[in-house]
């Protein structure tokens, strides 16, 4: 069974008041990367999850007529179970200075200039991810011939996703792009014209994202700004904004900044993952001109953390000329299965602002494994103990990497640090291993407290309302 993360894109937009109310949301599933959930920890830290490239890459490049540069290709990404298809949105310069066929002397001998640059949308699909079509749609003229992938022209950084929230089956689908701009589809070939995101005010120069936010009961917009009081000077930096109609929005607000010399947010592609926000940060480093990614976490889509900051989710290749030496920018958003999670992204062979070739890559993950805490000192366990969670008898499960010889040793105890019972200790790697407890666990709240040794720990089950777990933390939600 394949399940979509239904975390795409979407504007903010009228104030908070006027959101739809929304009941407390219930969620199994919780990444220990939420520092909500960590009460304290002793000889531990939080690392990003170890990402595989697969063997297949580059799954494709700039094999057409009218991809002459992918640039940073903007890619979106979904599987349609309904359809069978998985489904890909992608945006090329369809004008403009290509590098197909330039050695690498050849690149640095000759300055890279733009010349008549022009975007274009085009479609893929695939029956597996790995082996893709671009079929010839006959929908867009492409030099006086129609025979082509193209979707759409003049749509630069586009977002894509199928909304399932809405009930008109015309807007099905949903791009969003720079100038703050919207476009609907019934099935995501045949656009709408361009409809004004109101109140935005972003005209956002970078891979533009939108999704529903099923807990704040609207959409949410993640664009790009510049530090600068005019917001077209000074810093990138990554900004929201929120609607509950897709007509009226709020003015994108800064929420998240590198703040380090030499490096720059450049985009983050942002979804929902078990009850809380994630965002694949994109991280420009502008001395090298280069681009890496990052991962970022969010309880809300307001308030953003980094995780591991400075340490790539998926890094560049270490030799000029390889398929993702120069750039690696995640697509919206990535596919998670039963047995892992894919994140497609963009490769590219040479430098940001220079001549290069692009590529759509995939690079994979075990489920949960977006980052997990380990040992610092590996002559001493480390100690993870959440805070107080509410208890009813439900079923405990975790995941965990664990290396030859190494454990994960799970107690359970109360407020007092008293031990109420210990599980069987875990000395696989388990994706939602069950623990077995050598007694019943008697209690109506309890705190979990996790023992690594040569481990790497990501995840436990429990089920609970999301909202007494904030009320419990004393947080409240807070929405601009």
């Amino acid at each position: 069974m394949v399940v979509l993360m239904a975390a795409m894109f979407a504007g903010g937009g009228a104030a908070a008041s006027e959101a739809p109310a929304k009941g407390p949301e219930t969620r199994t599933r919780h990444l220990l990367l939420d520092s909500r959930i960590v009460g304290n920890t002793e000889n531990a830290k939080l690392c990003v999850g170890t990402v595989k490239k697969h063997p297949d890459n580059p799954l494709f490049g700039e094999d057409k007529p009218w991809e002459q540069r992918y640039d940073n290709m903007y890619p979106s990404v979904i599987h349609d179970e309904a359809d069978g298809l998985y489904k890909l949105w992608y945006d090329p310069f369809i004008y403009d200075n290509s590098a197909k066929g330039m050695t690498l002397a050849q690149r640095h001998a000759k300055g890279y200039r733009n010349g008549r640059r022009e975007d274009g949308t085009c479609y893929a699909t695939s029956r597996d991810g790995l082996k893709w079509e671009k079929p010839e749609l006959g929908l867009v003229a492409y030099e006086g011939r129609k025979e082509n992938n193209l979707v759409l022209r003049g749509a630069h950084g586009p977002g894509v996703f199928k909304d399932a929230h809405d009930p008109d089956p015309a807007r099905r689908y949903k791009m969003f792009h720079a100038r703050d701009v919207l476009r609907f589809s019934p099935d995501g070939l045949h656009w709408s014209c361009a409809e004004p995101c109101n109140g935005i005010d972003s005209n956002s120069d970078t891979h533009n994202n939108m999704l529903w936010a099923p807990d704040l009961g609207r959409y949410v917009a993640i664009v790009r700004l510049r530090s600068g009081a005019d917001r077209c000077s000074g810093e990138r930096v990554v900004a929201r904004s929120e609607s509950v109609d897709l007509k009226t929005w709020t003015r994108a607000v800064e929420v998240l900044r590198i703040g380090e010399h030499g490096r720059e947010a450049y985009s983050m592609p942002t979804f929902r993952y078990a009850g809380i926000y994630l965002g694949l940060l994109g991280v420009f480093r502008t001395k090298e001109d280069r681009v890496h990614t990052e991962l970022a976490w969010s309880p809300d889509s307001v308030t953003w953390q980094r995780i591991d900051p400075g340490t790539p989710l998926i890094g560049n290749s270490a030799n000029e000329g390889e398929y993702d030496w120069g750039c690696v920018y995640a697509a919206a958003c990535p596919v998670v299965l039963d047995d892992e999670i894919r994140i497609y992204y963009l490769g590219s062979n040479g430098n940001h602002t220079s001549w290069r070739e692009g590529f759509f890559c995939l690079a994979t993950l075990r489920p949960d494994e977006w980052a997990g805490y380990e040992q610092v000192a590996p002559d001493q366990p480390a100690v993870v103990v959440t805070r107080e969670i509410p208890y009813a008898g439900q079923q405990l499960r975790i995941t965990a990497n664990v290396g030859m010889g190494g454990s994960v040793k799970v107690s359970v105890v109360d407020r007092d640090g008293k031990q109420l019972s210990a599980a069987q200790p875990v000395t696989a790697t388990v994706t939602d291993g069950e623990l077995r407890w050598d007694r019943q666990i008697k209690a109506a709240a309890i705190q979990l407290r996790f023992e690594l040794s040569g481990a790497k720990l990501y995840s436990f089950s429990s089920r609970f309302k999301l909202a007494e777990l904030d009320r419990r933390f004393g947080e409240q939600r807070q929405h601009p």
